[in-house]
């Protein structure tokens, strides 16, 4: 975990314009069962919070401004 961080900390100083997000793994296995990517049952209990799964949406939508 501070690896991540210590490498995202270390991006932000070189390069204060560019915007990022850190997903942690239980943030990243939780959006899986959202969006009917993974099965709940395949991934550890412990790992997920109640997450309702979702139909994926492959729709192009414009990207955001930040």
């Amino acid at each position: 975990m501070t690896k991540k961080n210590r490498k995202a900390r270390r991006l932000r100083e070189l390069y204060p314009d560019v915007k990022i997000k850190l997903f942690y793994q239980r943030d990243y296995l939780n959006l899986l069962v959202k969006y009917g990517l993974e099965e709940p049952s395949q991934l550890a209990a412990d790992q997920l919070d109640a997450v309702e799964p979702r139909p994926l949406d492959l729709e192009l939508k414009e990207p955001q401004d930040y």
